[in-house]
């Protein structure tokens, strides 16, 4: 569960309440906060995109109902329950179960000092005369390990909560990914992600099946927080590694599309895979000669341990 404000209002305004003596949170417990004169469906819309968060993450708790009526119009994908007097606040959130936690793992604790480091991350992006250049400072190192018992709740968490970046969205029970992990048919690989502002845990998961000589890529997930930092060619580098070690000759992928995965849709054609077929649903599958694999350079420094 992560805070943001979203107000109508001059800032110092909005933040006086955040100094309070008796006040519990404060403004480091955000992770972004928007007060200005806009209108608060635009404010909410910028604010998904500064987070690279789907507007269903969202529930908007407001309690003007003009405000409420307007993001119920113009964004019905938000939460946006109907709240009235200030005692009612917290029985109603409560009961509507908006933020019941299935799992939660070691990465959860950290979620605010994340977004706001990675504020910094984008905030440190002006500074620099072009992208490899921004790469390269944020001294990013990827360790890239097989499903650890200590990761497994994550892994599981992300499989279960990714959308944007994820390639066959397979939801896994914590079942299904430890049988995976102890069958020598998978290659289970999941990447964690340091820079210099923070640890941001493990945030890719890559599990493929070998067939008869061939890799069949069952999960392929990202978090959208670390989007554009090299890490998806760092895993793709690691798994035909693997396939190589193993004398396997071809990795074939799948692109199940979804109303929200769309930004994948390319995403094998750009590691350079050849397509193969597409059905009428859209869904697609591609192929790769593991003998004919560039190796892609990037910013990261990779500890593989396998």
């Amino acid at each position: 569960m992560l805070l943001a404000i979203n107000s109508k209002n001059d800032e110092a305004n909005a933040l006086e309440g955040l100094v309070h003596p008796d006040g519990v949170l404060r403004k480091e417990n955000f992770v972004w906060i928007k007060a200005n004169w806009n209108s608060k469906d635009q404010n909410l819309k910028e604010i998904a995109e500064e987070l690279s968060l789907g507007m269903d993450s969202f529930v908007f708790v407001d309690d003007n109902p003009v405000e409420r009526e307007l993001v119920k119009r113009q964004l019905p994908e938000v939460e946006t329950p109907d709240i009235d007097s200030s005692e009612n606040f917290i029985k109603m959130l409560d009961h509507n179960g908006y933020f019941e936690v299935t799992v939660f793992s070691s990465e959860d604790r950290n979620k605010t000092a994340q977004y706001h480091a990675r504020a910094r991350v984008t905030n440190a992006k002006t500074c620099f005369a072009n992208y490899d250049e921004y790469l390269a400072s944020l001294n990013m190192k990827a360790i890239i390990t097989q499903f650890e018992p200590i990761y497994i709740q994550r892994v599981v968490q992300l499989t279960n909560k990714s959308n944007q970046f994820d390639l066959t969205t397979l939801r896994c029970s914590e079942d299904d990914i430890m049988a995976m992990q102890r069958d020598e048919k998978f290659i289970c690989l999941c990447g964690r992600l340091i820079d210099k502002f923070s640890d941001n845990g493990i945030v890719s998961v890559v599990v493929g099946k070998i067939e008869n000589k061939q890799i069949n890529i069952r999960i392929w997930l990202m978090s959208c927080r670390v989007l554009k930092r090299g890490l998806e060619k760092a895993m793709m580098n690691i798994l035909i590694s693997v396939a190589k070690d193993r004398g396997i000759k071809e990795v074939v992928g799948n692109y199940y599309p979804t109303k929200k995965n769309g930004m994948v849709k390319d995403f094998y054609k750009e590691m350079g895979f050849s397509f193969m077929s597409q059905d009428e649903k859209g869904n697609s599958k591609w192929k790769m000669e593991v003998d004919g694999y560039s190796f892609m350079q990037t910013q990261i420094d990779v500890d593989i341990q396998l």
